[in-house]
C-alpha cells in the first residue's frame, strides 16, 4: 500500500529532465519565460518530484507548464491533465454552497451555530451558541485547528481509515479556544468541517451531493470531484509523496474523508480555474453573497493578505498587472500542495507540485513566489 524509496530513486526522479506543454499563440508563448523558470525551481533535489502550472485568460489563452516527474518508480512525466487532490481548496466549494443557502434564505450567516448544530460545539470553552456561520466561513471563530490535535503524518499509520465528520470535531473541541469568537483571524480547518455538516443539516443530503449539484454538474467540471472513501485518484493523476525523513513515502491511495469539507476534494488545475473564472464573475451567487465573500480582512500574516469568505485576497507589491492583488487559496493535503488564484476579467492560475508535507523552506518559498509569477509576470 505505502512505497518507501531510497535516496538514490529520488535522485534520478528529481534531475529529470524539464517537460513543458504549451497551448497559446506563439508571440505569447515567447514571453513566459519567468513561469519556466519558477516552475522548474519547484523540482530538484530540494523540490518535490513533479510540478504543474497552468494559466487561463478570460481571452481563451492557455499556458501549461510541467517539470519533472508523477512517479519516481517510473520516472514518467507529469501530464498536463493530471488529477490532484486539492486540500483546503476544496473551502472555496463549500463557502460558495453555503452562500447559495443564505442566498436562498435557508441559512443566515449572523445566526449563531448552535442554530443548525444544536448541542455539536461543546467543549473546554467552546460554545456554538456564541459563534456564528460568518465566523466559521470567515476563520474567525477562534475554535482549535483539529489538524494541531491530529498531525497529518499520523494518518499514515492508517490511510484508508474512514473518518466521520463529527470524529473530526470532536478531536478538536476539547481543546481551549485560541481567541473570543470574532477577535482576530486564526485559520482553523475544524471551521469548515462544521459548515459542511451545517449543509447536510439544512439540506438533507452531504456536502458533496450539494457541491456536485450546485457547482460541478452545471459548470461541467468533468475532473472535479467529492469523493467519499474511494482512496484512488482518477486517470491521469501524479503520484502524492510525504517526506517523513530521509526517504519518500507514497501517499496516493488516501481516504478523502480525513479532509471532508475543509480539504477532501479531487480536481485538475483546468477546472480550479475555470470554478474561480466562473465564481469572481458572479455566476455562482448574487450580488450581495459574492460581496459577502469578498469582504475581506486582515488575516495578520506577514503576506498582508485578507481573509473573505473562503477565498483569500493576496497583494502584490511592485507589479502594475496585479496592483490591486488577486484573489484565491492554497491548499495543502498529504501528497500534494497546490495554490490557485485568479485576477477578476482577466487571469486565472493554478500551481501544484506532488510533495506535502516534507518539502522543506526552499520548496515552500517557491511555491510561494511561482503563483504571482504566473498571474502578474505573464
Amino acid at each position: 500500500m505505502l512505497q518507501s524509496t531510497a535516496a538514490a530513486a529520488l535522485a534520478v526522479a528529481v534531475t529529470a529532465s524539464t517537460v513543458m506543454a504549451e497551448t497559446s499563440a506563439p508571440a505569447e508563448a515567447s514571453g513566459h519565460s519567468k513561469l519556466r523558470q519558477a516552475v522548474h525551481r519547484l523540482t530538484g533535489p530540494d523540490g518535490a518530484p513533479g510540478a504543474l502550472a497552468r494559466v487561463d485568460t478570460d481571452r481563451d489563452h492557455e499556458l501549461v507548464i510541467t517539470s519533472g516527474v508523477s512517479d519516481i518508480e517510473t520516472n514518467a512525466p507529469v501530464d498536463p491533465r493530471s488529477h490532484f487532490r486539492i486540500g483546503s481548496l476544496t473551502k472555496p466549494f463549500t463557502a460558495t454552497t453555503v452562500l447559495q443557502l443564505v442566498g436562498e434564505g435557508r441559512i443566515d450567516l449572523d445566526a449563531p451555530v448552535e442554530r443548525y448544530l444544536p448541542g455539536v460545539v461543546r467543549g473546554a470553552d467552546n460554545d456554538g451558541r456564541e459563534i456564528t456561520v460568518r465566523q466559521l466561513l470567515q476563520h474567525r471563530s477562534g475554535l482549535p485547528d483539529v489538524l494541531k490535535y491530529m498531525p497529518p503524518l499520523d494518518v499514515l499509520e492508517d490511510p484508508l481509515r474512514h473518518w466521520e465528520a463529527r470524529e473530526l470535531v470532536d478531536i478538536a473541541l476539547p481543546h481551549p479556544r485560541e481567541f473570543r469568537p470574532g477577535e482576530k483571524f486564526g485559520y482553523s480547518n475544524t471551521n469548515y468541517l462544521l459548515a459542511g455538516m451545517i449543509i447536510e443539516r439544512v439540506t438533507g443530503k452531504t456536502y458533496g451531493e450539494e457541491i456536485r449539484r450546485r457547482i460541478i454538474d452545471p459548470l461541467e467540471l468533468d475532473d472535479t470531484e467529492v469523493p467519499t472513501d474511494v482512496p484512488d485518484l482518477p486517470l491521469p493523476h501524479t503520484e502524492g509523496y510525504v517526506r517523513p525523513g530521509d526517504d519518500l513515502v507514497n501517499i496516493t491511495r488516501l481516504n478523502p474523508t480525513v479532509g471532508g469539507a475543509a480539504g477532501g476534494m479531487v480536481s485538475s488545475a483546468s477546472d480550479i480555474n475555470r470554478f474561480l473564472s466562473v465564481l469572481l464573475h458572479g455566476r455562482l451567487l448574487k450580488p450581495a453573497q459574492l460581496h459577502e465573500m469578498m469582504d475581506a480582512l486582515p488575516t495578520g500574516r506577514t503576506s498582508g493578505s485578507k481573509y473573505g469568505l473562503g477565498l483569500e485576497w493576496f497583494p502584490v507589491k511592485g507589479s502594475a498587472a496585479c496592483k490591486k492583488g488577486f484573489w484565491g487559496h492554497n491548499g495543502d493535503m498529504l501528497g500534494f500542495s497546490v495554490r490557485a488564484g485568479a485576477i477578476k476579467h482577466r487571469k486565472q492560475a493554478t500551481v501544484m507540485v506532488n510533495l506535502n508535507p516534507g518539502g522543506g523552506p526552499t520548496l515552500d518559498e517557491a511555491m510561494e513566489k511561482v503563483l504571482p509569477t504566473a498571474l502578474c509576470d505573464n
